[in-house]
């Protein structure tokens, strides 16, 4: 399954980070790609919570989230979240929203194998269809429960 926004599946579209929503405390959603970039602690300032409220293509063009130093940690939800292990804090959040959607996780629980065509080494480190194949092992394993409580 591919799963970005460039998918030709709408079931890989709806799964795309700029597309998948996670409930906030308010019980307000916002998409995982904003709520990953609008937590982000940089030296020179963050986080950025205005970026909720954006869409993902809005916030890849904020040149805060590029000039404002080097990234030290984040902050969701009232929690704070270091940067290791390096992808641990995207795939908490892409999983969190997968587990709060039942329609989504059940038809993605049917795939064995993900891409995403969007996913660039050399400017990323979280890839959602590396998150989407964490959910499906860590159910099939039934450590889904463990790893969804919260730090």
């Amino acid at each position: 399954m591919e799963i970005s926004t460039k998918s030709f599946d709408d079931f890989g579209k709806k799964l795309s980070a700029f597309n998948i929503k996670i409930r906030l405390l308010d019980d307000s959603f916002i998409t995982v790609e904003s709520a990953y970039q609008g937590s982000k602690i940089f030296e020179n300032g963050g986080p950025y919570i205005d970026l909720f409220r954006r869409s993902g293509f809005e916030i890849k063009k904020d040149p805060r989230l590029h000039e404002s130093g080097k990234l030290l940690k984040f902050i969701f939800d009232d929690e704070e979240w270091g940067l290791n292990p390096i992808t641990a804090f995207y795939d908490w959040l892409y999983l969190k929203a997968l587990y709060q959607n039942d329609e989504l996780s059940n038809k993605l629980l049917n795939y064995n194998g993900f891409t995403d065509i969007e996913f660039n080494p050399e400017k990323s480190v979280s890839c959602q269809a590396r998150s989407a194949a964490l959910f499906v092992g860590l159910y099939k394993r039934n450590l889904l429960n463990d790893a969804m409580r919260r730090k």
